[in-house]
């Protein structure tokens, strides 16, 4: 019996990851930089810290010298992606309807999500879903965010929940290792990334939108 969901939020609550990899590609546009998928792709569920030590490895690839102007980039990509969201990030597909239907029947609800608390916060305030939420758990209150599962072990632990009788709704490799780790039961809504055969095997469910989720678990609740 599934006692708790914990949501990332990129992708997943809102409808982001798209608005982000426009951002990361956009700001290397306008500073006349050369970006790599893997720098964008890869970085999907890593936290700041880690993100940094992602894009900067991978652009090694292109920049071998170590040329490649971080700061200046991710100033730029940071003020796009700010200015995008500035009046509130939009939905995903079915997701006030999932979490109305978690609350009546007495689910937990959190976020695990590799943002930092204070933006995290922001989009589920300026979304009107914010008070469905038990607990937030964010990318900066942990040291290494997804794929390692600290963040949801530290979820299930502030829901009051075994890792084994909670849920996490992932759209990126890297979340979903992260849950599959904690051993969580681990569900796939792909967003920017399909999942791979490899990807195929780590988690238990796939669904097309959070509405085929509900409605999943409407049958699993009868």
């Amino acid at each position: 019996m599934i006692k708790a969901v914990v949501f990332d939020m990129d992708g997943i609550l809102f409808d982001t990851e798209k608005i982000s990899c426009e951002c990361y590609f956009g700001a290397a546009r306008e500073l006349g930089l050369e970006m790599t998928q893997e720098a964008v792709y890869g970085s999907f569920g890593l936290n700041a810290a880690d993100g940094e030590v992602h894009v900067r490895r991978s652009m090694k690839k292109v920049y071998p010298d170590g040329s490649f102007p971080y700061e200046a980039w991710n100033a730029k990509r940071e003020a796009l992606f700010s200015a995008r969201i500035a009046d509130g990030a939009p939905l995903m597909k079915g997701v006030t309807e999932l979490l109305k239907f978690l609350r009546a029947h007495g689910i937990k609800i959190a976020v695990a999500s590799s943002t930092h608390y204070e933006r995290v916060m922001s989009n589920l305030t300026k979304g009107g879903i914010a008070d469905y939420f038990e607990k937030v758990i964010a990318g900066n209150m942990v040291e290494h965010s997804k794929p390692d599962p600290d963040i949801y072990l530290k979820a299930c632990a502030a829901l009051g929940v075994a890792c084994c009788e909670a849920m996490a709704v992932e759209d990126s490799p890297n979340g979903i290792r992260s849950a599959k780790a904690a051993g969580m039961v681990t569900v796939m809504v792909p967003d920017q990334i399909a999942p791979t055969p490899e990807l195929e095997k780590l988690f238990d469910h796939q669904f097309e939108s959070l509405l085929e989720m509900k409605e999943y678990l409407e049958g699993e609740l009868k």
